[in-house]
């Protein structure tokens, strides 16, 4: 397939969408293909528009649609802007180069100007982002080294406290989003300049990550983070809309009440016409939820801990208990009308008090919350474990954890590991997978079909 020509573009658009998990039908394919065909190429940011507003659904897929749409329809070609703004001559990335360069994003990230860090990001790619030495036409760029290079992260506190200075309320949060912001335009353009010289397909297809409802938890960047925070609640709203027209659609036609359908149907001559009913038993029940917080796991805890809190009305009661050797209740942080950055804050911070020794131990963390929060469970409750299994090759303490799980009414276990590398070096999942329903759940699509199946 060539990407050269409307057609060509339109057509290899529609299928890296595809690819990346955005589901684009034929109908909407060719409603794009007509909206386009009317509107013509005479503003990019319209046809950006144009094609988002026939090809996009949800939200979460925007990013990605974003990113594709600028390799198919780039708005540069070459160096585009920057060659003005680049010294005529000398090293471009020598010590003092690289130190000026460096106070020119301080500045522009302090200042908050779009304009100029887009301006900034082409050339830090142009100029430190370069891997000479290669055969002509396997020339490439990499954003990686490029952000190596000028280590943006770096310019977080001094920014900062740059802002603080000016007044910005929460600045150190802002600073963080305009350098996240920065490195994304740093990535674009990288693949920008790639998908120029080996087509667009060849960077769709190695480089596009997945949309952000199927990343790795485990994987996650600070910027996918950042996303899957925000969402977490249209993700709860939709469920809670769901599971409620469901339950509703249940309450009008519980089980078959079959001797009043028999009674009934006397008047008829023994034909059952109407049938009768009984009402839906309330399936409501308490929910204790025991998470793992050690390493990347940790990210994996606090999203479903938010999905499950933003349900909370689904249960008759939620707890919640983090852990790596020791256990410690987090219920309290839930408080409604909590906000999702603070939660997440005072999450993190209590890892150091469910951290004793400094290593995983689920043995110790059943046993300990065995010896302090053993009233949690009960036939009313249902457990749900968050974890990866890998125990640091301890002792597992099977018959404590047997003995929870007997007590609640239901139980599971989420892993965020593929089932493959269950049982790799020091996992004890398929161990544990005797004695509860261990699921994987890797992202917030497996997490949100877990959630709507258990309530």
């Amino acid at each position: 397939m060539t990407s050269g020509g409307l057609t060509g573009r339109h057509i290899g658009l529609v299928e890296a969408l595809r690819a990346a998990g955005v589901p684009v039908s034929l109908a909407e394919d060719v409603d794009a293909a007509t909206a386009i065909g009317t509107l013509g190429l005479a503003e990019r940011e319209t046809l950006r528009a144009t094609y988002a507003a026939t090809l996009v659904k949800r939200a979460a897929h925007r990013p990605s649609f974003d990113a594709l749409f600028d390799l198919y329809f780039p708005a540069l070609v070459g160096d585009g802007r920057t060659a003005p703004d680049e010294p005529p001559d000398g090293p471009q990335d020598t010590g003092p180069a690289l130190a000026a360069f460096r106070e020119e994003m301080a500045e522009a990230l302090q200042a908050g100007d779009r304009d100029r860090l887009q301006e900034l990001a082409i050339q830090a790619v142009a100029r430190f982002g370069a891997m000479p030495g290669r055969a002509p036409g396997l020339s490439s760029w990499s954003a990686y080294q490029a952000l190596k290079r000028l280590d943006p992260d770096g310019l977080v506190q001094r920014v900062a406290e740059a802002l603080r200075a000016d007044g910005v309320p929460d600045a150190e949060r802002t600073a963080t989003t305009r350098v996240a912001r920065f490195t994304g335009l740093v990535e674009g353009d990288a693949r920008r300049r790639v998908a120029e010289e080996k087509g667009p397909e060849h960077v769709a297809g190695t480089t596009q990550r997945p949309t952000i409802d199927k990343i790795d938890f485990t994987s996650a960047r600070r910027s996918d983070l950042e996303q899957m925070r925000r969402e977490i609640y249209p993700l709860a709203r939709r469920l809670a809309t769901r599971l409620s027209q469901e339950h509703h659609s249940q309450r009008r036609r519980g089980p078959l009440d079959f001797r009043r359908t028999v009674r009934a149907s006397i008047s008829t001559g023994g034909v059952p016409i109407t049938t009768h009913h009984r009402p839906k038993r309330p399936h409501r029940t308490e929910l204790v939820v025991l998470c793992d917080v050690s390493g990347s796991v940790a990210n994996f805890a606090q999203f479903t801990l938010l999905l499950v809190y933003a349900l909370r009305d689904q249960f008759t009661k939620v707890r919640a208990f983090t852990f790596v050797d020791q256990v410690h209740e987090v219920t309290h942080h839930f408080r409604p009308g909590a906000d999702v950055a603070d939660v997440m804050t005072d999450l993190a911070a209590s890892v150091g008090h469910a951290a004793l020794w400094g290593r995983t131990n689920y043995g110790r963390a059943f046993t300990k919350f065995e010896e302090e929060h053993a009233d949690a469970l009960g036939p009313r409750s249902s457990l749900l474990v968050l974890g990866d299994a890998r125990s640091n090759y301890s002792d597992l303490a099977l018959d404590t954890f047997s003995g929870m799980v007997d007590r609640a009414r239901h139980a599971w276990w989420l892993n965020p590991e593929h089932t493959r590398n269950w049982d790799t070096g020091d996992s004890a999942a398929r161990t544990y997978a005797e004695v509860v329903d261990m699921v994987e759940c890797r992202n917030l699509t497996q997490l949100g079909e877990f959630v709507h199946d258990i309530v």
